[in-house]
C-alpha cells in the first residue's frame, strides 16, 4: 500500500490543521492507521492511532485533547485533526498503516507515507 499525506503547513501557535493521507494500491479498511512525528533532532514518535477493530483511539499525552484521528474508508483515507497547535507541534508527520495491531511501536507499523512538515510560530 501507498501511503500519501499532505495538508501540513505554516500556523500561529493556537490555529488548527488537517492533515490527510491517501492510500492506494489496497484497501486500508482493515489495517490500522496512526500517525507519527519527527522534530528536527529529535526521534520519531507516536501521536495517534485508529484501530479498525471497534474503532479504537490512541493519543500521545502531548497531543490528547487536541488532536482527532478518523478515518473515511470509503475514500482510503485517514485524517488528523490538530486544534490548538503549539510551537512543540512543529515537526514532519507521517501517516503510518500496520496490518496487526500498531499501537505505539514505530517497529510494529508496516508502511509509511512520505512527511508533511507542519510548523507553529509563537
Amino acid at each position: 500500500v501507498q501511503l500519501q499525506a499532505y495538508g501540513g503547513g505554516l500556523v500561529q501557535a493556537g490555529g488548527s490543521l488537517r492533515l490527510s493521507c491517501a492510500a492506494s494500491g489496497r484497501t486500508i479498511s482493515v489495517w490500522d492507521m496512526g500517525w507519527f512525528r519527527q522534530a528536527p533532532g529529535k526521534e520519531r514518535e507516536f501521536v495517534a492511532s485508529l484501530s479498525w477493530v471497534g474503532g479504537n483511539t490512541d493519543y500521545s499525552d502531548s497531543v490528547k485533547g487536541r488532536f482527532t484521528i478518523s478515518r473515511d474508508n470509503r475514500k482510503n483515507s485517514v485524517y488528523l485533526q490538530m486544534n490548538s497547535l503549539r510551537p512543540e507541534d512543529t515537526a514532519v508527520y507521517y501517516c503510518a498503516a500496520s496490518r496487526g495491531s500498531g499501537g505505539r511501536v514505530i517497529g510494529n507499523w508496516n508502511f509509511w507515507g512520505h512527511g508533511t512538515q507542519v510548523t507553529v510560530s509563537s
